[in-house]
């Protein structure tokens, strides 16, 4: 089944979800991973053809134990810590010691939820419809047992909506429509996805720019907790060069020292799994280089974001507008909320 690793197919961004001949099914916040046995042996590729059994390996016992003896599958990595898919201990279980990964692989196990069907026996299914690889998927895999699963889907409009609406985050950040008729083509964006989007109102009380011309690159966002401490929560970023020159100019009336500025002592001091990832807020503390200008906390702007993993912006958030009507006090932390349901549910637990 090697013979057919390559790139996964992709979904394109859309703002609605689409009608007509799709099959609709969660779009799962974890790692993409492209799934094979041969025999007695069993193999994980992400999304970029990186071996990932060796940190998987209860994944690849399952694959090797339960799944058919020769198979293709696309699907998603997963963790579920206390309940709820936890995209921190995922990233956490990528550990270069064989000793960590076991002990990993019994603390915080992983799930592989598949969605696509390439291949099977001696079969190459990418040039089938979708909607025949779906049906042999289910088929294929009716008796696998945890942590092997097939995801749900529907071809209701209203029943993919309502995962919309009933699942945000915690393992589920949107809804990807497949064409029914599609055939599996690697590396191109040929499904649609209809990502959440929420709005939080957010304190500047930072930036990182470039001197010459003077530029904003990223602001860095606040939001006060339960003890009215006011913790950085992650950046706004992907300006473009006038708007990041502008802003500089209006900002720069605000910027203090260091001495009493609410992060003084650092910021992100807990670090994390979610500190290596590009975008994610960086951690900062007394005696690390300065690479960010203090602003006095008294701006207000409220930004658009998809994810969050605890109290942290995964990815940078979008600047949508200012807030001159909203005091910095009344941005909390309860704006990043949890979802309402348990994506697990969908999965049967």
């Amino acid at each position: 089944m090697h013979d057919i690793a390559q790139k996964p197919m992709l979904a394109r961004l859309v703002r609605e979800l689409p009608s007509g001949d799709v099959l609709y099914e969660p779009k799962w916040d974890g790692f993409r991973c492209l799934a094979y046995r041969d025999g007695g042996e069993a193999d994980l590729r992400s999304r970029h053809g990186r071996p990932l059994a060796r940190y998987f390996p209860e994944i690849a016992a399952a694959l090797a134990a339960h799944a058919p003896a020769r198979v293709a599958l696309d699907g998603e990595l997963l963790v579920l810590v206390d309940g709820r898919f936890d995209f921190s201990a995922l990233m956490a279980r990528l550990h270069p010691a064989a000793s960590r990964v076991r002990e990993l692989a019994t603390r915080t196990p992983a799930v592989f939820v598949a969605f696509d069907l390439l291949g099977a026996d001696h079969e190459d299914l990418r040039s089938r419809p979708f909607r025949e690889r779906r049906a042999r998927l289910v088929e294929l895999l009716a008796d696998v047992r945890p942590p092997l699963f097939v995801t749900p889907a529907t071809a209701d409009r209203d029943v993919a909506a309502s995962w919309l609406e009933r699942f945000r985050g915690g393992g589920l950040d949107g809804v990807v429509a497949k064409p029914c008729d599609g055939r599996y083509e690697h590396g191109a964006r040929t499904m649609l996805k209809v990502k959440h989007e929420r709005t939080a109102d957010c304190v500047v009380a930072g930036l990182r720019g470039t001197a010459d011309p003077p530029t904003v690159n990223a602001l860095l966002l606040g939001l006060f907790d339960e003890d009215d401490r006011l913790e950085h929560i992650g950046v706004a970023s992907s300006f473009a060069r006038s708007a990041g020159e502008r802003l500089a100019r209006e900002l720069a009336p605000l910027a203090v020292g260091l001495e009493g500025h609410p992060w003084e002592h650092g910021f992100l001091l807990g670090g994390g799994a979610m500190g290596r990832l590009k975008g994610a807020a960086g951690r900062w503390e007394p005696g690390m280089t300065m690479d960010w200008i203090p602003l006095a906390p008294t701006t207000v702007c409220e930004v658009s974001y998809t994810q969050i993993d605890g109290r942290r912006l995964r990815h940078p958030a979008k600047l949508v507008r200012w807030r001159p009507d909203r005091e910095p006090s009344s941005c909390r932390m309860d704006q990043l909320e949890e979802p309402l349901e348990e994506p697990g549910r969908m999965l049967g637990g």
